[in-house]
């Protein structure tokens, strides 16, 4: 068995089972727990002894699941996410990658969703269907949608879908259209300091982690478990308007533009009258005009989209870091 379901999740787990459908679309923001609800679906959809509260936990199925080896589930991710989440990849794609063919992909590959297609046809090998998981369902491409978009229009009788994303305006609304769609719920503030303490996160820490993830329960426990202390977090915003590299010498390139992402949302947010929601104010520099900060803003958005490219990371961090100090001082 893995770790608790978080709450939130069950409940939600228990009003989808409660209703039908081949193929459920769960979408919202980031961290609030769309593939942990896709995996509980599909392991109460092929439970040997499912209950209206979800899989048993105990059985053949529900043992398969956990240890990636169910006949009857496949798992569509990009490989990058299969091999961080320890599912199993096709063997001929793990001999290509093992063999320095190629990197592992960062989309879903338009030949496991044509292999996913083929097992949508094929018969339930432990006779309680068969289920397809998608996640994170933004990463097909056109090519790829498009090989899923007749199987979900015309589902073998046995199989059923769900599809899981942090960004379902990017999905294609033809995809959008053939599935149920479930809004994630957000959870309450004492659910997820209840819930981040049962997993080793003192409060203090909790408190910290959920504010520098925005209040979403899985990235604050990604935060949490990553090392970083909330201390070092709470320096940030000042340390970037001394030009002070070091502040985000511990993040990679994508965490350390998602930072500054945030940095200039907060200070977009004091600048117009709101509340910050990733820094407290008091750790927060005084803003700029409305003026630097959206075209810091528009700057960072365009950073973000390259983030993931092997540049010097060194260099990058340090050009960051100036745009961001030259912002935060500027006075036009």
């Amino acid at each position: 068995m893995g770790e608790a379901v978080a709450p939130w999740i069950a409940a939600q787990r228990q009003a989808l089972l409660a209703q039908r459908g081949h193929a459920w679309l769960l979408h919202g923001p980031s961290g609030l727990g769309q593939y942990a609800l896709a995996l509980e679906l599909v392991r109460a959809w092929l439970c040997d002894a499912p209950t209206g509260h979800g899989a048993c936990g105990q059985c053949a199925s529900c043992h398969g699941v956990d240890v990636r080896t169910h006949a009857d589930l496949c798992v569509l991710m990009p490989e990058t996410q299969m091999l961080a989440l320890g599912w199993p990849l096709p063997e001929k794609a793990q001999g290509e990658i093992d063999d320095k063919k190629r990197k592992p992909s960062r989309e879903i590959r338009v030949e496991a969703m044509r292999d996913a297609v083929e097992f949508a046809q094929r018969t339930s090998a432990r006779g309680r269907g068969k289920a397809v998981l998608v996640y994170p369902a933004e990463q097909m491409n056109h090519v790829t949608a498009n090989a899923l978009l007749k199987t979900l229009e015309e589902p073998p009788g046995d199989v059923r879908f769900v599809l899981a994303t942090e960004a379902a305006h990017e999905l294609l609304p033809t995809i959008r259209s053939r599935c149920l769609g479930h809004t994630m719920l957000w959870p309450q503030a004492q659910d997820m300091q209840a819930w981040l303490a049962g997993q080793g996160v003192a409060q203090d820490a909790a408190d910290a982690f959920l504010r520098a993830a925005g209040g979403r329960p899985d990235d604050a426990l990604a935060l949490a478990r990553s090392g970083r202390s909330p201390q070092a977090w709470a320096l940030i915003p000042k340390a970037v308007a001394r030009g002070n590299v070091s502040a985000l010498a511990d993040l990679d390139l994508p965490q350390a533009v998602d930072a500054l992402q945030k940095l200039c949302h907060d200070l977009l947010a004091l600048r117009v009258g709101a509340a910050p929601r990733y820094f407290a104010q008091a750790d927060l520099p005084a803003p700029p005009g409305v003026g630097p900060l959206t075209r810091w803003a528009r700057l960072l958005a365009k950073e973000a989209r390259t983030a993931e490219h092997p540049f010097n990371a060194g260099l990058m961090l340090e050009s960051l870091v100036a745009q961001a100090r030259q912002t935060l001082h500027s006075r036009h």
